[in-house]
């Protein structure tokens, strides 16, 4: 399978220029090339195809005075640009046909995006020196903070710029799934806001609410820049201070993810989660605290390690009642309010609203992993 492995990267003054240049006439290959789609698009006639952009738009357009500034980057990044609007539009056409989720048309790069970034494939002849550093073409070599060992020789790399100005090295590399040994451990778990998550055994992980903690940081630092005047250089100071305390936040929550998902797929051989709609439920009064707890990067993580440890994942239908199903008769209660964290099924059973839901949740995976037919997912009364 397929991993992506980053580090930190510290270029110098010169190679930060460098990176710019890389960065700039990437993203304008990019918007012509988005252009001339268009213009054809608007004029009913027909998409023109990879190799006549990049004839028009990197080989012809060197040799003019407006785009001559082309040639002081390696020519892969402006190519592997074009590779990634080819991408935009058949993510686009596949979500139109129902293939993938629905996106967005592409949309035109912008040099004040919060994230640049550039692709370094094998024939740009790229490479990692005896020494540690990122050698790249036309750039020089990178210091690179090596945080662990690349399991094999990586296919290529993206450079990316975040908004608080840290600079990432993005690897590709195949690697061998690694199974753990087997286990006879399985777990529900159902997510929420009061706590994290609340496992089928009873434990209950407590919501860290990064984005909560930092708010009063955060607010201050929003503040600063809102004095600040437009175009003034201590204004382009107040937003990398705001870039940074975000970037703090975010990368608490990640760690935070990482462990908790790796911990989890370590001690159980199957894991059962809910389908969650986050996007909907982001849309509700509980936005800010449902984008802080980051549902789907958690689910995205067990996703990717259960299939590199050789452990299962199992989805529920995000209808499935498992808060007002008695795990104990099988019984579906009336609709309960958020504020209801207890109750009593008429046959006597009292049920930690959580722990119900997560024990329901296993339940309804085993049967789900064991019925080959598709079969009811409730068990019996």
């Amino acid at each position: 399978m397929q991993l992506r492995y980053g580090f930190r990267l510290y270029p110098q003054a010169g190679q930060r220029t460098a990176l710019a240049k890389a960065f700039g006439c990437a993203r304008v290959v990019y918007n012509d090339a988005l252009r001339a789609r268009e213009t054809a698009r608007s004029e009913g006639l027909p998409f023109p195809k990879t190799g006549e952009l990049s004839t028009a738009l990197i080989t012809e357009a060197k040799k003019t005075p407006e785009r001559v500034w082309l040639g002081e980057v390696s020519a892969v990044v402006l190519q592997q640009s074009l590779r990634d609007l080819d991408a935009a539009y058949k993510n686009f056409f596949d979500g139109l046909k129902a293939k993938r989720p629905r996106m967005g048309a592409p949309r035109f790069k912008s040099k004040r995006d919060t994230r640049q970034s550039v692709r370094f494939t094998a024939n740009a002849r790229w490479s990692i020196t005896t020494g540690g550093k990122l050698r790249l073409p036309k750039i020089g070599d990178i210091k690179v903070k090596w945080s662990r060992d690349l399991p094999s020789e990586p296919s290529s790399v993206t450079v990316i710029k975040d908004a608080s100005g840290r600079y990432f090295a993005s690897f590709v590399v195949e690697t061998a799934k690694e199974p753990l040994p087997e286990s006879a451990a399985e777990v529900g778990i159902d997510l929420g806001l009061t706590h994290f998550a609340v496992l089928s055994d009873g434990t209950k992980i407590d919501n860290p609410r990064f984005l909560r903690r930092a708010e009063r940081r955060l607010r201050k630092a929003q503040q600063a820049l809102a004095r600040k005047a437009k175009g003034a250089n201590n204004r382009k100071k107040a937003v990398a201070k705001v870039a940074c305390a975000h970037a703090k936040v975010a990368d608490a929550r990640r760690d935070f993810v990482h462990k908790l998902s790796a911990q989890i797929i370590r001690e159980n051989q199957a894991v059962y989660v809910e389908d969650l709609c986050v996007k909907g439920l982001a849309r509700t009064r509980l936005a800010k605290s449902v984008h802080d707890a980051g549902w789907a990067q958690f689910t995205a993580m067990l996703a990717y390690k259960a299939a590199r440890h050789g452990r299962t994942l199992g989805k529920l239908d995000r209808w499935f009642p498992s808060s007002k199903l008695c795990s104990a008769c099988g019984a579906v209660a009336q609709p309960m309010p958020l504020n209801v964290r207890k109750w009593e099924c008429p046959c006597g059973a009292l049920h930690d609203r959580d722990v119900n839901a997560a024990v329901n949740i296993l339940a309804a995976g085993r049967v789900e992993r064991l019925n080959a037919c598709g079969g009811t997912v409730r068990p019996a009364a």
